[in-house]
């Protein structure tokens, strides 16, 4: 496998500098898509004088830090999201995924739960440190030894991924069991009506209709999808690599992550984006 040789070559072995240009452009279009829908929902007045999230940043910063942040706060939504469209179009590309990257860091400040935020950043800091990250829409292919470290970082980075979400779920009882998922959906059917947002979940009605109870049946159901979950999870990585199975790992890996995307479109659009998108980096 080439990932082998390139580990055991020292980063030697030549790799098709297109890859990780064309991954630059999925990752900008991720990134561009995640900060125009930060301004919305309320994400625009986020830090706005009186409201909750800044007297949490008065708590956590004290006030002449969190009046600094969110002076900033509207400023760095709309740069950033200049900076990713600049981006996906190639344009000063590394300056423009520097700016993407401190912006996407600001989060990091205000959000509760920042884990796409770290993979954002774990993902862009791979981006980095290619050495050809291409100029404009077009993707150049050959043989050179300019992407081959941060194609290999890339491909460590989605394998740490996958194989840690496997084991915190082999870890969980309840995920295991499927009851976890019974009673996720099982509350999403019952309370969707009256979510303030509710383009934030869209599980399909047949799901609903047909595993969205509670009985022994249902949690059946969701107990072999979770054994299936965890199963994909550990097998896709190494299935990527192997050029015979990649075509049906990258099948079955969008299909998941759109499953999940279901549970929460808009939380999971960064890291079902990215994560496929990592898919090329796999690809010799």
């Amino acid at each position: 496998m080439w990932f082998f040789d390139a580990l055991t070559s020292g980063f030697t072995r030549p790799t098709d500098p297109g890859r990780l240009q064309l991954f630059r452009i999925i990752f900008a279009a991720v990134l561009t898509a995640r900060f125009t829908l930060a301004l919305g929902q309320g994400g625009w007045d986020r830090l706005a004088p009186g409201s909750l999230s800044f007297h949490l940043a008065e708590q956590r910063f004290g006030p002449r830090r969190a009046r600094l942040l969110a002076s900033v706060y509207r400023p760095v939504l709309l740069i950033r999201t200049a900076a990713a469209l600049a981006l996906a179009l190639g344009t000063v590309p590394r300056l423009a995924l520097l700016v993407v990257l401190a912006g996407a860091a600001m989060e990091l400040l205000y959000l509760r739960s920042p884990n796409a935020v770290r993979y954002t950043l774990l993902t862009g800091t791979a981006l980095l440190l290619a050495g050809d990250l291409g100029h404009g829409l077009a993707v150049e292919h050959g043989a050179s030894t300019a992407n081959t470290w941060a194609q290999c970082l890339l491909v460590l980075i989605t394998t740490d991924i996958y194989w840690n979400s496997a084991w915190q779920k082999l870890r969980s009882p309840q995920f295991r069991s499927g009851l976890y998922l019974a009673q996720w959906v099982h509350t999403y059917s019952q309370v969707r009506d009256r979510l303030p947002y509710r383009r934030q979940f869209a599980v399909p009605g047949l799901v609903r209709r047909h595993a969205g109870n509670l009985t022994d049946r249902d949690v059946r159901l969701w107990r072999t999808v979770a054994a299936g979950v965890i199963a994909a999870e550990i097998a896709l990585p190494p299935a990527l690599l192997i050029p015979q199975t990649m075509p049906y790992a990258v099948v079955a890996g969008i299909g998941m992550h759109a499953a999940f995307s279901c549970l929460k479109p808009r939380q999971l659009v960064t890291f079902s984006g990215l994560t496929t998108g990592t898919y090329i980096a796999f690809a010799v």
